[in-house]
């Protein structure tokens, strides 16, 4: 039988309505007390000061150099740090010390130097900004000023964060207007007024001493985009992603597609004409639409793999073969791509045409800063129209839970806001500058019915959905929406149990009671717990309330880690899975994989009573706290298999599991730095059978900078410039082979060693692929914490897309051969030949003209706010020289705040002057750079 408390105890121990008995009048004895109870009923804020305070409160931050000294904590990052200053400039006098300023600073604060203002950490990046007792209180214009250490530097005028806002006791928190974004009128982009403008290269955006980096100003990018030059004739045949094979028969008169077509279904397909209707509408989209006059399209069978075709186009028909829906729709997108959408037409030719990859993938974090369903339904066109197969969803992390998932409604009820409640009952803590109140770019979620039109969506292009909750850790959001449902199952609990009768004592009887309640109740859960038994409160619980165990994660949270040693975690997670499943059901799509995450698990539950006490005596195979992380994956894995459904994982993770207990089909994305020898973890991956997926962060991360430039968005951790030209060069079947032309993080050369290695005992740690081990695939990824808006994914994601289309639908003949064998890179290895280097800077300068020239335009048309290139710019002689990494977009000058005008080469100009790119439909404009 289940065991239950005394009704009255658990009353107590969940609150008690309380009235007082006759007002108390201070003793002598506690007069000083009384005093200062006065002073501080005097300093109190009133709703309308803090809001006047929040108003005119001039904000401005500023990297003073992140170049370290002797103050820097010698036992932290490497002895790194660097100085940052936040101005304040009151509108108004105020003497009120009884406020807090709270703002998410997303490097760790070693120190502050500051005397009458400091700061400390709350959770995560949030931090709480006080006026300390030397505090002499605002004056209207006078600026106070927090200067404090952080670790280890700041290279982004981005990573300061929005949305400060001050609270009061008894107040409504209110937002500090001046550190809220705005958007450029012209180029669309996120602002950030508050920060100041990074000046000084050497200190503020230098990484270290050997950095080598330099920054992509105009100088620099006009001497980087001299490797293309302008040549529309090399857009007009070609297709995005390049084809296997492609035979022009004539360019002397042209296939006019201006007056539509007419599609010819084959008859025994009945669904042929849903499968392919979502690449249609993107024709009809560029102006061919379909007509009953229009130029015949016919569909014909073809012997073939999984999404190859052949597309021949003749004078009098188009005909389209292929062998399943991915193949007919992948003919009409290189239909599209070869389509000038100004003339609509199109040379006769054939192409034949496969994959090169099975999985060609697109990730997205909408856990983060949440992002529309819109944005998803856009991003889902444009893989389609670029034959990318998997979207990769990733719903679920420390700072949002974004899935209606039904009997839980406290994951979306709580985990997918955040406000300002400290103890988080109604939501979670603020992050990511996301300010009291969130917005919708920062809390929101999906309902079922709008996951199922995302897959349904997705499926009508040949796009599988991965849904993705990351487990065990960057799990908080769960965590605390699990305690919410705890705290709530409780209370339901106490009111069957008392028939809504409400207990009325004095205030101070009250508090006695509850606090004896409160060990009462804990006391009673352990017994529980001890007998084996469980609550239906306890049914979902992730956390073990006695774990004392101290760490810190990568995003400096204590608490985002699932207990992997309660059941009641894995009860949730089946049920997680288990209504997914029903969702992916419901939209014609069976969940066939799901990603776990398994990353970046840090240090938990070394003091937990329930793990201590399940390594002690488990038949698992657990034989330390350490083993727990691998256990968990492996656990979750084979749950999956069970329901048929393939496990995936980050490689971090995934490596530290014991390959004979997890299932035969696993999925690992390789997230590792090929400088840092990545390739040595893709290679044991792959070794082992399993699907190698591709997602190495220099190259595939999108939400990194594409320029070396402290003003672009994205982290950089891994790369401070990948743009679509490094993305086009990645060489994926050869890892190692990279290192012959690209440089790590601080532009400096290194070295990658693909031979056999051996530790002390003669045993192999890491060595060469195997044949017949292929990769599986690519994925690009963009993680959102510094990106707030859709139109800011779009950015970072576009045009990095197309080339990611490219290498994993193409493999160039420029491409270095894997040796099995093993082998050495280096920048003198030679394995990549000067003939190599040729053949793909022909392939660039095709590529790049065709971006320029065709197909940003269809980008246009989409709605899709691709990032407009920063110019290149030289003044010589007097005379304006530029330049643009696509060839084909507009150029503009102007001198300093005058008009701007359209650019023609060797224009006498007077420096300084400012240049920019204009989007392919003339409306966007990119961001301009200045040209001394």
């Amino acid at each position: 039988m289940k065991k239950t408390l005394s009704a009255s105890a658990i009353l107590l121990a969940l609150g008690l309505t309380a009235c007082s008995e006759a007002p108390v009048t201070p003793s002598t004895a506690s007069a000083s007390k009384a005093v200062a109870q006065t002073q501080q009923a005097q300093d109190a804020l009133t709703q309308a000061q803090l809001q006047q305070l929040g108003d005119s409160l001039v904000v401005t931050y500023r990297v003073v150099t992140n170049v370290p000294d002797d103050k820097c904590l010698k036992d932290k990052a490497d002895g790194r740090c660097f100085v940052a200053q936040i101005d304040f400039v009151p509108g108004m006098d105020l003497a009120s010390q009884n406020w807090e300023i709270y703002l998410s600073q997303m490097r760790p604060v070693q120190s502050v130097e500051s005397g009458e203002l400091t700061i400390t950490h709350v959770k995560g990046d949030l931090h709480r900004i006080t006026p300390t007792a030397a505090f002499k209180g605002f004056i209207k214009g006078e600026k106070k000023q927090l200067t404090f250490r952080g670790e280890p530097w700041q290279l982004a005028e981005t990573d300061a964060m929005p949305n400060y806002y001050l609270a009061a006791n008894g107040l409504e928190p209110v937002i500090i207007a001046s550190t809220q974004v705005g958007k450029d009128a012209e180029t669309g982009l996120e602002t950030r007024p508050y920060v100041e403008g990074f000046t000084n290269f050497k200190t503020q955006y230098q990484r270290t001493e050997t950095d080598k980096l330099a920054p992509a100003d105009a100088a620099q990018l006009f001497k980087d985009n001299q490797i293309v030059s302008e040549d529309a004739a090399l857009a007009v045949d070609t297709i995005i992603p390049t084809p296997q094979k492609v035979k022009i028969h004539s360019t002397d008169t042209p296939v006019s597609l201006a007056g539509g077509i007419k599609l010819e279904y084959q008859q025994d397909n009945p669904e042929q004409k849903s499968q392919v209707a979502a690449a249609v509408a993107r024709l009809a989209r560029l102006g061919v639409a379909e007509s009953a006059s229009g130029m015949t399209v016919k569909f014909a069978s073809h012997k073939g793999g999984e999404g190859s075709y052949r597309l021949d186009i003749q004078p009098t028909e188009i005909v389209i073969a292929a062998n399943d829906a991915a193949g007919f729709s992948y003919g009409l997108s290189s239909l599209a791509s070869l389509v000038d959408v100004n003339s609509l037409k199109v040379n006769a030719m054939t192409i034949e045409d496969s994959p090169r990859y099975p999985f060609r993938g697109m990730h997205i974090d909408v856990a983060r800063n949440f992002h529309s369903k819109q944005l998803l339904l856009d991003l889902l066109d444009q893989m389609a129209a670029y034959k990318l197969n998997k979207l990769h969803l990733h719903m679920a992390d420390d700072e949002g839970w974004r899935l209606e998932i039904d009997g839980l409604p406290e994951l979306t009820d709580i985990g997918s806001k955040r406000c300002h409640d400290l103890d988080e009952n109604t939501c979670l803590l603020p992050q990511l500058g996301s300010g009291p109140f969130g917005d919708t770019s920062v809390n929101g979620y999906y309902t079922k019915q709008d996951y199922i039109d995302i897959v349904k969506y997705a499926e009508a292009r040949q796009i599988q959905v991965i849904p993705s909750m990351d487990m065990p850790g960057h799990s908080r959001a769960a965590i605390k929406a699990m305690d919410a449902r705890f705290r709530r199952l409780q209370a339901e609990d106490v009111e069957l149990q008392n028939t809504g009768k409400v207990q009325v004592v004095p205030v101070q009887e009250a508090a006695n009671q509850a606090s004896t309640a409160v060990k009462a109740l804990d006391a009673g859960a352990r017994q529980l717990q001890a007998e084996g038994q469980t609550t239906a409160a306890e049914q979902y619980l992730l956390s073990d309330a006695n774990d004392k165990t101290v760490y810190s994660s990568v995003q400096y949270y204590d608490d985002n880690t699932l207990n992997v040693c309660m059941e009641s975690t894995y009860q949730f997670v089946d049920k997680v899975i288990d209504e997914i499943a029903k969702l992916h059901q419901a939209a014609g799509q069976p969940l066939t994989r799901y990603h776990i995450g398994a990353d970046e698990t840090a240090g938990a539950w070394k003091q937990s009573p329930q793990c201590l006490a399940f390594v002690a005596n488990n038949d698992k195979g657990v034989k330390s706290i350490d083993d727990l992380g691998a256990y968990f994956i492996e656990r979750i894995s084979t749950m999956l298999a069970a329901k048929g459904i393939e496990a995936a994982g980050w490689s971090d993770g995934m490596s530290h599991v014991r390959p004979e207990n997890m299932p035969a089909k696993v999925q690992s994305n390789i997230w590792d730095v090929i400088a840092h020898k990545g390739y040595e973890r893709a290679n044991q991956q792959a070794n082992l059978g399993w699907k190698t997926v591709l997602s190495n962060p220099e190259v595939l991360y999108f939400d990194f900078p594409y320029e070396a430039d402290p003003k672009e968005h994205g982290y950089y951790w891994a790369s401070r410039a990948t743009n679509s030209h490094k993305v086009f060069s990645f060489m994926p079947d050869n890892l190692a082979a990279n290192a012959e032309q690209w440089t790590d993080i601080q532009n400096q050369p290194f070295e990658a060693d693909d031979r056999i290695k051996l530790d002390e005992a003669g045993n192999k740690v890491s060595g060469p692929r195997e044949k017949g081990k292929p990769f599986t695939g690519l994925q690009g990824q963009v993680w959102s914490e510094s990106i707030r808006s859709d139109d800011t994914i779009e950015y970072m994601v576009f045009p990095r897309l197309l080339m990611l289309a490219e290498r994993a639908w193409h493999q160039a003949a420029w491409e270095v051969p894997y040796q099995y064998q093993g082998a050495v890179y280096n920048q003198s290895s030679g394995a990549f030949t000067l003939a190599m280097r040729n053949a793909q800077a022909k392939d660039w300068q095709q590529l790049a003209n065709t971006l320029g020239h065709k197909e940003f335009i269809k980008l246009d048309k989409a709605g899709i706010d691709y990032r407009v290139p920063t110019v290149g710019a030289e003044i010589r002689d007097g005379k304006l020289f530029a330049n643009i990494a696509y060839p084909g977009l507009k150029l503009e000058y102007r001198s300093l705040n005058g008009q701007w005008q359209a650019y023609q080469a060797g224009q006498a100009v007077t420096a300084p002057i400012e240049v920019r790119a204009i989007a392919a439909d003339g409306i966007r404009k990119g961001r301009s750079l200045i040209v001394n």
